[in-house]
């Protein structure tokens, strides 16, 4: 008997079917071993595969890049409204022609990271305040779960659509310990493969940099260049002349701003801890009011490799000049 073949899509950048490799608990990490590798750093060498039995064939009809882009204007209020003819694509200084665009609210998959080291002994209930409101923003089909972390990153609850549970969840953490930030968004980023939503967020709620995490820096951010998931950021630091004077500490804000900057998302800073729920709110409606540009990209090299975006505006008239916020790149099919 002749095999059948399988009609597929690839969505680049957006794996379609995930397994689950974390559950709920604490988290297990293996030993790091990014900075072990000899592999480029822009190709893609941690893959979650599909499983195909024996006999099956499989066939990719389409390849499709989905980008999800926000559009401000210079007071930082969000842009609704432009059309196809007002975004230009770049892939690596290439012009691509958009033939997918949407606008339309979609279910999103969200992990929310909370910090609740000891330094965050005065800012907790103010954080879980802010939690509180980004969930106002949800809708019905969307799935949260949420990581805790101090000396150690945690899973609190597992993947819900009870955002009741997860407010319960969240009024049981206290502040004590160190600061496990790193560990935490990799928890996040692994829960996230189990995700059910094409559209991915995670927000963290944090008040510095990381000063007890096992992976580094660079582990992370080439994880966040793999998963396909914005990161947004609420920072509460502390002045920069009354931070602890550890590097991994002093550098926190940077840290935050260039990853959630590989992914489209943003990071926002507060200095008076009564903004944090109308911060969280807008990060919510942010998410909400996104436009979602697919491509075929003109490069068919299945090469794994790492190519870079480049979102323009052709600013309609009237209108001032204007911000696209998007991924900075993907990484290429293997094959």
């Amino acid at each position: 008997m002749a095999q059948r073949s399988v009609p597929t899509t690839r969505v680049l950048g957006i794996p379609l079917i995930f397994v689950l490799l974390c559950g709920c608990g604490s988290l297990d990490l293996p030993t790091p071993a990014f900075a072990q590798s000899l592999i480029p750093d822009d190709v893609k060498h941690d893959t979650i595969g599909r499983v195909i039995k024996q006999g099956q064939s499989v066939h990719l009809d389409v390849e499709l890049a989905l980008v999800n882009v926000t559009v401000t204007d210079p007071y930082n209020r969000l842009i609704t409204g432009l059309e196809p003819d007002n975004f230009r694509i770049f892939e690596d200084n290439v012009e691509q022609e958009v033939v997918n665009f949407s606008s339309e609210d979609v279910p999103i998959s969200i992990g929310v990271i909370l910090d609740h080291s000891g330094s965050m002994a005065n800012k907790l209930g103010k954080a879980k305040q802010a939690a509180f409101q980004f969930f106002k923003t949800a809708n019905p089909q969307d799935e949260f779960f949420l990581v805790g972390f101090n000396d150690y990153a945690e899973l609190l609850s597992p993947f819900t659509e009870s955002v009741e549970d997860l407010q319960s969840d969240m009024l049981y953490t206290s502040a004590k310990g160190s600061t496990a930030l790193l560990d935490a968004i990799y928890l996040g980023l692994r829960q996230m493969r189990g995700a059910r939503n094409a559209k991915r967020a995670l927000l963290i709620i944090s008040d510095g940099g990381d000063n007890h995490s096992r992976y580094s820096d660079k582990d992370i951010k080439r994880l966040v260049r793999e998963a396909d998931t914005q990161l947004y950021s609420i920072g509460i630091f502390d002045p920069f002349e009354y931070r602890s004077r550890t590097p991994e500490e002093l550098n926190g804000p940077s840290l935050l701003n260039e990853m959630t900057e590989l992914t489209g998302g943003r990071a926002f800073t507060v200095e008076n801890l009564n903004d944090l729920p109308d911060i969280a709110a807008k990060i919510g409606s942010e998410l909400r009011n996104q436009y979602i540009l697919g491509y075929r990209p003109s490069n068919k090299a299945h090469d794994a490799r790492w190519r870079k975006i480049k979102i323009k505006l052709r600013t309609p008239k009237g209108l001032p000049p204007l911000t696209a916020y998007a991924k900075t790149g993907y990484y290429a099919p293997s094959r």
